[in-house]
């Protein structure tokens, strides 16, 4: 089993539907937590594929939610946090740094009908706000590689599913 070798702690891979209408399946440490590579369906429909630590959503991972946004990227403890793509469902896309769950370092708006406003919304954000306007097309690149590998990590999954 790939997950055993990848993550450290899998101890089994297996499904398990919560009395709320969760349902998860994916990998499960000693502890009985998910831990490793996982797909998780809350009642309300937002779904989350990637990698989970001691049952929080840690690492890479796609989350979609059930008005249609979605975000592609790193997690730590269940937030958004570091670098990702964030798409509203409106259209409107952030790509960039996240911390605690909120925009906030550097990166780049592209609204609905492709531009990135005037001025440009580009430059360095605290808690999704854009305080100071600056070129970071390193930044944008950088989280454009993460949501890539994240969508490329869940697609793996996905297909090499027992």
């Amino acid at each position: 089993m790939h997950a055993e070798t990848t993550y450290p702690g899998v101890v089994k891979t297996g499904a398990f539907s919560y009395p709320d209408g969760t349902k998860y399946f994916g990998d499960w440490n000693v502890k009985g937590e998910k831990h490793g590579m996982g797909r998780i369906k809350l009642p309300d429909c937002t779904r989350y594929h990637g990698t989970f630590l001691n049952n929080l959503c840690s690492g890479l991972g796609v989350m979609t939610f059930p008005d249609g946004a979605k975000y592609e990227g790193e997690l730590m403890q269940g937030w958004f946090h570091g670098y990702g793509v964030f798409w509203r469902a409106d259209g409107t896309k952030y790509e960039g740094e996240f911390r605690g769950g909120r925009i906030w370092g550097l990166g780049l708006v592209t609204f609905s009908d492709g531009t990135h406003g005037f001025p440009r919304h580009e430059g360095y954000f605290q808690d999704c706000r854009l305080l100071k306007r600056k070129p970071c097309i390193e930044m944008v690149q950088r989280a454009q590689k993460v949501a890539l590998m994240a969508r490329v990590q869940a697609q793996y999954d996905t297909e090499n599913a027992l």
